[in-house]
């Protein structure tokens, strides 16, 4: 099924107190954004809405609407 080509995004995760900081990179704009949780979410949850902040970004950047839920990012 074709659709757009996936590209690596770099993950960083850090508990801080009661909560966690997730922190997604794009390595080919060096665009970063973070957010930050409860650890019950889960780090998939937290990893996954890390992943659609940084999409929002860059679309936002690159001035198009394109925020479809994967953007073409794999964790």
């Amino acid at each position: 099924m074709p659709g757009k080509p996936k590209r690596e995004v770099l993950i960083e995760i850090i508990q801080i107190g009661g909560s966690v900081k997730v922190s997604a990179i794009d390595p080919v704009t060096g665009t970063e954004v973070s957010i930050v949780g409860p650890p019950s979410a889960g780090e998939e949850m937290l990893t996954r809405n890390a992943i659609n902040k940084l999409n929002y970004m860059l679309a936002k950047r690159r001035g198009d609407g394109d925020s479809d839920s994967n953007g073409g990012w794999r964790a």
